[in-house]
């Protein structure tokens, strides 16, 4: 993909209303990123609406803040990306990911997070991490507190992938800063937001579906009945 077509993706990703399910249907009408965002505007008036891509600039500066974070992006339909992500039409168009790209590549287990009995959980999260990655198996999870941190440090060895609720330069929860860097250096970050992009909690839901998509299965630590 040049980079026209790549700032073409952003643009059209970034623009009001368009998301990753319109994204694909646009993809598949027009052929390209680029002729879709140019119907972008007809197809809106033919709605009544008025509709302005976002700007090139926009799309320039996230390239930008990637690099400059030492990240690289991943667009869906090129080789890189994950392929077990790219076949559910809700995929990201564009990820954002830091660290080992091979991990994707690797089967992969989720880790659930939830537990109440929350010391003996991290032990049991950490052992089945270990002996998990131990086996060859990547751990994917939510770089958030407790079972998921516990997870991550667990699997570090091995192999662990952070799916990240905002953008792929932001820490959180801050605690887990070091963490953070760790998996940035022997695992592997991946942010769907932009940099930059703060967290929010509607957020968590679109960055579950990622973590779920890419698992070949589900480690629940502790659960309700429910």
């Amino acid at each position: 993909m040049d980079r026209e077509e790549k700032l073409a993706c952003l643009r059209l990703i970034r623009t009001p209303n368009t998301g990753p399910m319109t994204f694909s249907l646009l993809l598949q009408r027009y052929g390209s990123a680029i002729e879709a965002l140019r119907a972008v505007p007809k197809l809106a008036k033919r709605g009544g609406r008025t509709l302005k891509p976002a700007g090139r600039a926009l799309a320039e500066a996230e390239l930008q803040a990637n690099e400059d974070g030492g990240a690289s992006l991943l667009f869906k339909g090129t080789g890189d990306y994950p392929a077990r992500l790219a076949q559910f039409n809700d995929a990201p168009p564009v990820l954002s990911v830091r660290g080992s790209l091979h991990l994707l590549s690797r089967p992969i287990g989720r880790n659930r997070r939830r537990a109440k009995r929350l010391i003996n959980a991290q032990r049991l999260a950490q052992s089945l991490a270990e002996d998990l990655a131990t086996e060859g198996y990547v751990i994917v999870s939510g770089l958030a507190r407790g079972i998921d941190a516990t997870a991550h440090n667990g699997a570090l060895a091995g192999g662990t992938v952070a799916v990240i609720i905002g953008g792929i330069d932001i820490i959180y929860p801050p605690e887990n800063a070091d963490l953070h860097e760790s998996i940035a250096e022997t695992g592997l970050l991946v942010a769907e937001m932009p940099p930059g992009t703060q967290s929010t909690p509607r957020h968590f839901p679109i960055r579950n579906r990622i973590i779920g998509a890419l698992a070949l299965g589900v480690v629940v630590v502790e659960a309700g009945e429910r």
